[in-house]
Order: structure tokens, then sequence, then C-alpha cells
């Protein structure tokens, strides 16, 4: 039986990660929170794959708008942090990341994955799944989809907006309308 997780206290996690300087280090739910931010978890199937690049980028290209959202994002998968690094130091040009301004964390236990409910276990992957949870460590949205249909930053963008009003938003609510 699937449980319910929006609504509830999120998974904590700490997982071995490449930094945005290309270091190694760790990523916690609870240094996130610690610092009063929201965190934008997203998990993705695999490194050096097609669809995988597209948004990993897509959603490093728009990293100050999170910034400025007060949220830090986390890209997630069971690679591991030298994989990452290696698909990192790869230009886009030749499918690669070239450069991100957030953490790839390495899931290689596939505890993380499990927990949040995206690992596909015969397979050792996860689904892609976006999580958004506030900084008092509730998780407040989820999706979870195939693996063949990237992610658009302008929605994960708009619906951490919205979480932040506190308020109610009607359907295609936008960033400056008004709730209800």
């Amino acid at each position: 039986m699937v449980e319910r997780m929006v609504g509830k206290q999120a998974p904590d996690f700490t997982m071995e990660a490449v930094l945005a300087d290309k270091s190694f280090g760790k990523v916690s739910l609870q240094e996130n929170m610690k610092n009063d931010k929201w965190t934008v978890l997203f998990f993705y199937p695999m490194d050096f794959t097609f669809v995988c690049p597209t948004e990993i980028t897509a959603m490093s290209d728009r990293y100050d708008e999170f910034e400025d959202l007060d949220a830090e994002v986390i890209g997630v998968s069971t690679d591991t942090i030298h994989t990452h690094l290696a698909w990192i130091n790869t230009d886009r040009k030749d499918n690669g990341l070239e450069q991100l301004k957030y953490p790839l964390a390495a899931d290689t236990n596939h505890e993380v994955s499990r927990n949040y409910g995206v690992l596909i276990e015969d397979e050792g992957i996860a689904l892609r799944g976006l999580f958004i949870i506030n900084p008092e460590g509730e998780l407040q949205y989820q999706t979870v989809f195939h693996n063949n249909i990237g992610r658009d930053v302008d929605e994960t963008l708009r619906v951490l907006q919205a979480l932040q009003t506190g308020g109610l938003c009607p359907a295609n609510w936008r960033p400056g309308q008004k709730t209800l």
C-alpha cells in the first residue's frame, strides 16, 4: 500500500554529492532546514542519458531564481559522485552538464530513492520525482512520472512561489495574482 507523503515530515537524508564548485561534499535536509531554506529535491534515472541533461541544465540555468526564493536545489540519482563529476566535466554539446550551480547527490545505497517512493527496485534507478519541502521539513509538493518526460522548470518555480504565498492558489495561478 502506498502511503501519503504530502503534508507530512519529509524523509530525512544526508548524501555524498558533487557540489557546485565540483568538490565532493555532503547535502542534507537538516542543513537546509537549519539555514531556513526551502528544498527542491529532484530525482532522475541515470547520468549520461538523453532526457536527464536537458532538465538538469535547465534547472541550473534558472538556479538564481530558486536562490531568490530561498530554495536549495538538489539533484539525485543512484549513480556515484565520481560518475556525476565525469558528467559535469563533459561539455553540453557532448550530452554533458558542463557546469552546475547546485549539487548532484549520489544515492548509491538507494535508501533515499526508496524512502521517497521513486526507486524502481528491479532496475536500481529512480523515477523522475520532484519534491518541494518547506524550511520546517514538511513535504508540501510531489510529482512522480515516467522517465521519458523531462520536467518543466517554469512549473516548478510557479509551484514553489504558490506554496510560499501561504494562501489558496486557484488553477492557472501565476505569481503576482491574487490568492483566494
